[in-house]
Order: structure tokens, then C-alpha cells, then sequence
């Protein structure tokens, strides 16, 4: 009688694959021990190209004006107000007069043919286009001479013979990409109005006359919209003799003559000042720490990565001559 002997599998066989598939982490710690010196001076490289860069960077000031409507959002002025109730018999919906008047002015704020009159209007081409910093003893600006001359006030020319005196599109764009930024907060309607700059008393500044400019430009547009409509509403009172139509014409004069005297009464038209711009302490930016930090972290990924790379190019050069 044969005795039953059990087929015995082999598993150390078929187990001998999975240690290929998996990460060995003593070689990978004998790569990265290998490649130590590659490693460290990657990374004191970043760091000290970050150190550098961040020490060459100049201090930038932010300073914030918070705004909040000035304007009552739930009437409507003028002929609105004065035909609110025959428009809604009518099934016309006049809108909110404050509320309209607030986005406009916040759209009116960053465009191009304000910011263009506000930067002419107060001089500010030569600090936008032809500095190189402020001087904090002397409180006045460094002025790159050889793109401007302050003496004879003129833009000198580049190498190609070419005046660098900058266009409206060129300022602008520098005002709106290294000076302003503009915030609102959705639920209280409130609008913060931050400008940027090396100098903090030019940011306090300019920021408040781009606030003081702002509700000029928007009283300057009503006024001027408001006179055009009286003239208007003189005119065909001239030309009717009902009485009925003189007294509508009348009244609306009345209100178009208030909306100009109301107008020319406030300080602070569309925005009103919450909180004023003060001359900021501490600056904004550059966070050097940060861009220290940052730039070392990288050096130290980039140096790990050139390691590996380089032990996979010789894994893959021995494999080539054992084969």
C-alpha cells in the first residue's frame, strides 16, 4: 500500500517576484546617502539665490481706504423718483438709482480713461515710469536719469533712438498692476480701495484723492446729466400750453433742481469714508522669509530628483552590460 504524499507547492518560488515590486527603502537610503553631496549643495544654492533675490527686492507699502455706498440704495432720484409710481402701472421697473450708481463708479474706478485722467491730472507719470525707489531721508523719489531728466523735464530716448515717454495704455497698465487693487465685500457692500508703493505717504496719498476723484467725477457726470435734463424739460415747457403738462414739466424741474443741489451739498457723494487711508508702518511685501524658505524647499526637491535620476541612468547602464 502506497502511502498518500500531498503535492507540496513551492512558495518561496512564487513569492520570489513580490521583492522586486517593492520599494526597497535601504537602497533607497543608501541613493540618497550616495548622492548626499548633491543634495546639499543644490539646495544651499536655492537658498542662497532665494536669500539674494529676496534682499534685492524693495519694501512695498499698502495703504487701504474702506468705502461704504453714501447713497441711499432703495430710492431712485430724479425723473425716476418722480415717475416711480406711473412706471410701476405701467410694468416698468426703474432700478435702484443709489445701487446702479455704486457699481458704475466701482467699474468707473478701474477704467482705463479715468485712471489716465487721474495719473495726468496729479502728475504721477514720472513716479509710475521713471523711479528706481524712494529715499526715506530725503522723503522724494529716486529718478532713473536715464529715462528721465528732471531737469529739463524731459523723457530721454532708449538705444533705439526711441522717446520713452510712456503712453496712456502704459500707465495705466502699471497703475492697475503694481499700485491698485480694489475689494468689495458682497454682503455688506462695503469696498476697500488698497494702493501699493515704495513710498508710504505716496500710498496714503493716492489713495485718498483716487476716493476724493472718484466722487468728484461721479457728482461732475450727475450734475451735468441733471442740467442737460432741466434744459430739456425748460425747453418743451416753452412749447406747451396746458396747464396740466406745465405743472408735470414744473415738478419735474423741481426734482431734477434738487438732485444738482444735493449733489453739490455732499462731501462724499458715492462712497463715504469709513475708515481713511493712513501712512502704513510696516511694509506689505516681500515676505523674504517666505521666499527664503520656499526657494531652499525647492532646492532640496530638485537635488533628491537629480539623484534619482542620475542612480536610474546607471541602474539602467549596468543592467546594459551585464546583459
Amino acid at each position: 500500500m502506497t502511502k498518500y504524499e500531498p503535492h507540496t507547492h513551492e512558495p518561496t518560488k512564487e513569492l520570489g517576484r513580490y521583492p522586486d515590486d517593492e520599494i526597497d527603502l535601504r537602497e533607497l537610503f543608501l541613493t540618497l546617502w550616495r548622492g548626499k553631496w548633491i543634495i546639499l549643495a543644490t539646495t544651499v544654492a536655492f537658498a542662497a539665490a532665494g536669500v539674494f533675490y529676496a534682499l534685492s527686492k524693495p519694501n512695498i507699502y499698502q495703504a487701504g481706504v474702506l468705502l461704504a455706498p453714501a447713497q441711499d440704495e432703495g430710492s431712485a432720484g430724479g425723473l425716476g423718483g418722480q415717475l416711480g409710481g406711473l412706471a410701476s402701472l405701467a410694468g416698468i421697473n426703474l432700478g435702484s438709482g443709489g445701487a446702479n450708481k455704486t457699481v458704475m463708479a466701482k467699474q468707473v474706478l478701474q477704467s482705463r480713461a479715468f485712471l489716465a485722467d487721474f495719473i495726468h491730472r496729479h502728475n504721477l507719470s514720472v513716479a509710475l515710469m521713471a523711479t528706481e525707489g524712494w529715499d526715506i531721508n530725503s522723503q522724494e523719489w529716486v529718478i532713473n536719469r536715464e529715462v528721465y531728466n528732471p531737469q529739463s523735464g524731459e523723457w530721454l530716448q532708449d538705444e533705439d533712438g526711441k522717446s520713452q515717454n510712456p503712453t496712456d495704455w502704459d500707465l495705466v497698465k502699471k497703475f492697475k498692476e503694481n499700485h491698485l487693487s480694489i475689494s468689495d465685500d458682497k454682503e455688506t457692500g462695503m469696498v476697500t480701495v488698497n494702493i501699493k508703493s515704495q513710498s508710504p505717504p505716496v500710498a496714503k496719498e493716492w489713495a485718498e484723492k483716487l476716493v476724493h476723484d472718484i466722487n468728484e467725477h461721479m457728482r461732475q457726470q450727475d450734475v451735468k446729466d441733471a442740467e442737460a435734463r432741466i434744459a430739456y424739460l425748460e425747453e418743451k415747457l416753452g412749447e406747451t400750453n396746458i396747464a396740466g403738462m406745465q405743472q408735470v414739466f414744473y415738478q419735474l424741474i423741481e426734482s431734477e433742481t434738487r438732485t444738482v443741489m444735493l449733489a453739490n451739498a455732499q462731501n462724499e457723494y458715492i462712497f463715504k469714508t469709513v475708515d481713511p487711508a493712513v501712512v502704513p508702518q510696516e511694509k506689505s511685501e516681500p515676505k523674504r522669509a517666505l521666499v527664503a524658505i520656499v526657494a531652499t524647499m525647492l532646492g532640496g526637491m530638485l537635488g533628491v530628483f537629480a539623484v534619482f535620476v542620475r542612480a536610474f541612468i546607471r541602474g539602467g547602464q549596468k543592467e546594459k552590460e551585464n546583459v
